[in-house]
């Protein structure tokens, strides 16, 4: 498999996070250096890790988890969207309340946006492709393109203000309901 095959499965591959990191940076909940870098290094590890784990799952598995991969993507997105929704729309409380560059939010969105590339590993385990270096290069595709988004959207943030957190949380409701659509289509 030749690099710019693997950098057009990384940048594919990528692009839930950086929809979702566009959309929490809109927000203004990840600012200040350490909660964007957290952010943009678990989306990369993450999405790492999955084709690795979907390599090492092999054939036996793929058919199990293309039941449902979708639909645990849809409900881990829209749990953490309805939220952003919610808190945006209320005019009385603290817009930046819950930090997604930590704990529970943060897993979810990270785990939301690669179950695609657990497919990924999948299908390069039946290719026979050693799994290490496009592994490597999706993690770093990844983390670099959440790193960017998450800049540009605070700055999108700064100029629209709680108005970006209900856009981003429609964007990452819009995201699941894509991820399910792709896959029932």
């Amino acid at each position: 498999m030749s690099f710019v095959e693997i950098l057009l499965i990384a940048v594919g591959l990528a692009m839930d996070a950086f929809a979702v990191s566009l959309g929490i940076g809109t927000t203004g909940r990840a600012s200040g250096p350490r909660p964007i870098f957290r952010l943009a290094f678990h989306f990369g590890l993450f999405q790492a890790l999955m084709p690795v784990l979907g390599w090492l799952a092999g054939t036996g598995v793929a058919g199990f988890i293309e039941d449902f991969d979708h639909w645990v993507a849809l409900i881990l997105l829209a749990f953490v969207g309805v939220r952003m929704i919610r808190s945006g729309l209320d005019s009385n409380g603290e817009s930046h309340a819950n930090d997604p560059s930590r704990g529970g939010t943060l897993i979810m969105l990270a785990v939301a946006t690669s179950i695609d590339a657990f497919a990924i590993g999948l299908s390069l385990a039946m290719l026979r492709v050693n799994i290490l270096y496009p592994a490597i290069v999706i993690g770093v595709v990844t983390g670099g393109l959440s790193l960017a988004a998450l800049l540009v959207g605070g700055r999108l943030g700064k100029v629209f203000g709680k108005r970006m957190e209900v856009l981003g949380g429609l964007i990452l409701i819009g995201i699941g309901i894509r991820v399910v659509i792709s896959h029932l289509v």
